[in-house]
């Protein structure tokens, strides 16, 4: 998805986990997504450059789809779908 389209998006949730080190954020991402229905999204704020890497693949693992980064001033917003 085009940057523009993903800031389209309502989410469901968003997890703002900027200022927290890896493996925060993606922990925070794992412990609310339980809060988004199935096929709502959930978005994710975070300052640590290793979570682009870690939210994609943890996506993939758990069966959510990963939408894609919007790169902001200072951080990244990561979208995923919730999957089952």
């Amino acid at each position: 998805m085009s940057p523009e389209e993903l800031t389209a998006l309502q989410p469901e949730q968003v997890v703002d986990a900027r200022g927290t080190a890896c493996p925060g954020p993606l922990l925070e991402a794992k412990r609310m997504v339980t809060q988004v229905s199935v096929g709502g999204v959930m978005e994710v704020w975070s300052s640590d450059q290793s979570t682009n890497r870690d939210i994609p693949l943890w996506a993939d693992k758990a069966g959510h789809e990963y939408l894609g980064t919007v790169e902001e001033a200072g951080y990244w917003r990561l979208y995923l779908r919730r999957g089952t």
